[in-house]
């Protein structure tokens, strides 16, 4: 850890410094800010007229274009200037919150959530982006983003304490209207620190690509939620165009030969597991606590804030353990913990005892989440030469997104299986277990043999 402070710290400009504080703060607030709705969820519902089947669209409505447009968006940023785009969407994520936090009905809440999602896709890769191009040096590029995953997983816990506070003490409106204030403050600050960043080679716009890709993740995932076999035939077409076009254009979204390394499609496979899960799982467990124990968002967020401790501490020492076990090992070890400590909660009653089993089993859980999240990045990172690191990390973040994106509904859609809330929520719960040991013995199957990923890890 001093070796990666003294690289962090040592040799920046008081200029990259304002840079790095302001662009991991974007990217803080964005995490801080799922974590709040979600502590918030069951209130909104209720002050908007929304059934519990439908609250994983307030979810969705946000996750769908944050996943469909990051990469669009980031090709936006070649092309005009990385700042501007980035303006652009805190500018749209200042409209959006305020739209959600007067928001009386469904419709209009839903608008703003997509927005928001839209902004996120705008915000969250040219800030990547902007982070990397900062530093030439590669040993600081990777403190800083090293640094940027600490705070993401801060970021969730913090937001949970923050959202419970928010709802319990003032309103659910809050939990949009804080943005307001936090993204005029970056807003104001952008200008004057960081530069434009625009791409100094010829790039093209994949426009083809974009919106089969787009409209492809729109479809499967209303045809998860909706249970529309259409839709998902629809839906599985347009990402096979995608991919049909991804091979044959000249400035393509997504590189196919990348998806040809078997590290880097294990990586993105368990990053689309590892994340689908932990989302559903996140939103079962508040609705248990709110609906079923009938807690106030405050006690929630307190609830969540605990076992949220153990994101951080992963965040810490996860770099170390797979430094002397190697990432496939640990990638499967976690994922094993992840599914594991979330297989008990199937036991939930409706009694607040039942707490002592849902605090420890969320707290081991999510120390194997974070840690499987770093194990997934070295994994999917690292049979990839130096030149191509960032569409590596690119297509993480696209499957991170992505996962966000169907984790919620398909999990939402195995609960309204069943009529009695808690009996659908432990159906849900069985099914985050079958469905994460499954991705294991596939990931298990699929990887490179053990000795070279962690050859690689080293490297």
């Amino acid at each position: 850890m001093a070796t990666s402070e003294i690289i962090g710290l040592s040799g920046i400009t008081a200029r990259q410094r304002l840079i790095v504080v302001l662009l991991l703060g974007a990217n803080f607030m964005m995490s801080a800010d799922f974590s709040i709705l979600n502590v918030a969820l069951p209130a909104v519902g209720k002050a908007v007229g929304l059934s519990v089947n439908n609250l994983p669209w307030l979810t969705t409505a946000f996750a769908l274009p944050a996943a469909g447009l990051s990469l669009l968006f980031g090709r936006l940023g070649d092309l005009y200037g990385r700042r501007g785009i980035f303006l652009a969407g805190l500018s749209l994520l200042v409209a959006a919150s305020l739209l959600g936090g007067v928001s009386t009905e469904p419709t209009s809440l839903l608008v703003a959530r997509t927005l928001q999602g839209i902004a996120s896709a705008m915000t969250v890769p040219v800030a990547l982006s902007l982070l990397i191009t900062t530093f030439a040096d590669e040993r600081r590029r990777a403190w800083v983003l090293g640094l940027n995953g600490s705070l993401l997983s801060g970021g969730f816990t913090v937001g949970a304490i923050v959202g419970g506070m928010l709802v319990g003490v003032l309103s659910w409106r809050w939990a949009f209207l804080i943005n307001v204030p936090c993204a005029l403050a970056i807003l104001a600050v952008t200008p004057i620190v960081v530069p434009a960043g625009r791409s100094s080679d010829s790039v093209r716009l994949d426009v083809p690509g974009a919106i089969s890709v787009t409209f492809g993740l729109f479809a499967i995932v209303f045809g998860i939620t909706e249970w529309s076999l259409l839709a998902l035939i629809v839906g599985l077409i347009l990402l096979a165009l995608f991919f049909w076009i991804e091979r044959r254009t000249t400035a393509p979204l997504v590189t196919i030969e990348m998806l040809a390394r078997r590290s880097v499609r294990g990586g993105n496979f368990a990053a689309l597991t590892i994340f689908s899960m932990e989302a559903g799982l996140v939103f079962l467990t508040t609705l248990y606590i709110q609906d079923v124990l009938h807690f106030a968002p405050l006690t929630t967020g307190l609830i969540f804030g605990v076992p949220g401790l153990a994101s951080v501490i992963a965040g810490i020492v996860a770099g170390q353990i797979i430094a002397h076990r190697g990432a496939r090992i640990v990638l499967l070890a976690a994922l094993l913990v992840q599914g594991g400590m979330t297989a008990p909660l199937i036991l939930l009653g409706t009694q607040p005892a039942w707490l002592w089993l849902l605090m420890p089993a969320l707290f081991g859980g999510f120390f194997g989440h974070i840690t499987a999240v770093v194990a997934a990045t070295v994994t999917g990172t690292s049979d990839v030469p130096d030149a191509h690191k960032g569409l590596a990390t690119g297509l993480l973040a696209t499957s991170q997104r992505v996962a966000v994106t169907i984790g919620i509904p398909v999990l939402g859609a195995v609960m309204a299986l069943r009529g009695d809330l808690l009996t659908g929520i432990r159906l849900a719960l069985a099914a985050d277990v079958l469905l994460t040991l499954t991705a294991v013995i596939l990931i298990r199957a699929g990887l490179n043999p053990a000795g070279q990923v962690r050859a690689a890890a080293h490297s």
